[in-house]
């Protein structure tokens, strides 16, 4: 299990298992909201706390709505919307890796999705080779 919290504590997160991979995304949206993202079924983790949320305002119908501490500003997870979750399934949630301790993290894959160029059809291209969290 990987705790993580917001910087004042007042969310609380608790991962049922490590992430497969993490990605640190270079579209607007991840990069202005400070996140690393992996991701996990709902049922994987735990938040404790109340979170504000805020929704892409430059997209007509985003799929995310990303979660923050209204205290300390802290970027804490994302959820689907209600429009994405009616499309997909609420399947999916991603959580601020920035949030754990890296030593919990070590030996995960940190992955560079180029996401200001991707479509949102198929699968990421990366803008660089992914590293290996721990290792120099």
């Amino acid at each position: 299990m990987i705790s993580l919290s917001c910087l004042c504590g007042q969310i609380r997160i608790e991962l049922a298992k490590r992430p497969d991979h993490i990605h640190e995304c270079n579209c607007t949206l991840c990069s202005k909201s400070g996140a690393r993202w992996s991701y996990f079924h709902p049922s994987e983790a735990s938040v404790q706390g109340v979170a504000a949320g805020y929704c892409r305002e430059d997209k007509d119908d985003p799929a995310a709505e990303i979660r923050f501490c209204a205290n300390c500003g802290s970027t804490t997870h994302f959820n689907l919307t209600a429009s994405a979750a009616a499309k997909f399934g609420n399947t999916l949630m991603g959580v601020n890796m920035l949030l754990a301790d890296e030593r919990d993290l070590a030996g995960l894959e940190l992955r560079f999705p180029d996401g200001k160029a991707w479509t949102g059809d198929g699968e990421f291209t990366y803008v660089r080779p992914p590293r290996i969290i721990g290792q120099a």
